[in-house]
């Protein structure tokens, strides 16, 4: 479905979710950093760095980053949740979370949505969720109308706008949207799938053919690869990364190769970084509206920014595609 265009106010194309009202930044800002490898200090930089770029969009989610020694879950949102305190910005902002895998609310009944989402409201410190995902769906499953039951009792209730999946099965995708249609429930408007140029088989096939179908808006995240499609991964280098190992990996195969010597040729036609062409690749795709990335540091910050300034060529976008394939 293609996707209306909006100019915001400093210049940067917004792109609408969906059937929404919604018009997001062509990069959505990952939270899964904050709280984990960026402090709250850094956090709040690279918050107010993001949206000096022109970024709007905010994902995070219930469960970030409970994996670090001494977190509980939580993190992210309560980081971000004090920033837009301290900012008074929360109404310029699209907030997106999810829910089914903090540690102590796990799961999509319908008694644990509606409490894990009275916490994020918390934490987050506002009214209202934009885009509240279904985190993971997996066993032992909920049945798909509680779970939609659930949200939709939220969207009456004006705590949450929208609902969206990640991590669901095309089966169980379909199977919750011919359930909202028919019952009258709040509906997916859009799915976070993991893709990028090195993982496509996760993403392209039958959830990019349902997105296609029923007009979804696809936000893929891993959109770098953890990393690796920064460039900064290569034969002898050592990068100080707490994602080293899983970015590292593409090293060894001939794709990830591949998928670097590719990335450097484009990238040297745009004289631009090999981080904002990957995404530029995504962006190049349909149903995709806003790839996800996260930055550490404020420095990280400009070349994922650029892609609202990047616009890849036919010719481009083949010879990523031939590498990746």
């Amino acid at each position: 479905m293609p996707q209306t265009i909006f100019p915001d106010p400093k210049g940067t194309t917004m792109a609408r979710i969906g059937s929404t009202d919604l018009d997001v930044s062509p990069l959505t800002l990952g939270g899964n950093v904050f709280g984990w490898t960026a402090d709250e200090a850094e956090s709040f930089a690279i918050l107010d760095a993001y949206v000096a770029g022109g970024g709007n969009f905010i994902d995070t989610a219930d469960a970030y980053s409970a994996w670090v020694p001494g977190n509980s879950g939580g993190e992210s949102e309560a980081i971000i949740g004090r920033w837009m305190a301290a900012r008074g910005n929360r109404d310029r902002l699209v907030i997106a979370t999810k829910v089914s895998s903090h540690p102590e609310r796990p799961g999509l009944s319908a008694d644990n949505i509606a409490a894990a989402a009275e916490d994020s409201l918390r934490r987050l410190g506002t009214d209202r969720i934009d885009l509240y995902y279904s985190h993971f769906d997996k066993e032992p499953y909920a049945p798909v109308a509680e779970t939609l039951g659930a949200y939709d009792a939220l969207v009456k209730a004006g705590k949450v706008r929208h609902i969206a999946a990640s991590n669901m099965t095309p089966e169980r995708l379909t199977e919750s949207l011919d359930t909202s249609a028919r019952e009258g429930l709040a509906s997916y408007v859009a799915i976070q799938p993991n893709y990028n140029l090195v993982s496509r088989d996760t993403y392209e096939g039958p959830p990019a053919d349902i997105a296609a179908e029923r007009g979804l808006s696809a936000i893929p995240y891993y959109g770098l690869a953890s990393g690796f499609l920064t460039g900064k991964y290569r034969p002898g280098a050592n990068v100080d990364s707490a994602r080293a190992g899983s970015a590292g990996k593409h090293l060894e195969t001939e794709r990830g190769r591949a998928v670097l010597a590719a990335l450097d040729a484009v990238a040297a036609r745009h004289d631009a970084e090999l981080a904002t062409i990957a995404l530029a690749w995504l962006l190049a795709k349909p149903t995709v509206v806003s790839p996800i990335a996260s930055a550490r540091t404020v420095g990280q910050l400009p070349a994922l920014l650029a892609v609202a300034d990047v616009k890849l060529s036919a010719e481009d976008v083949a010879e990523l595609d031939e590498a990746s394939a």
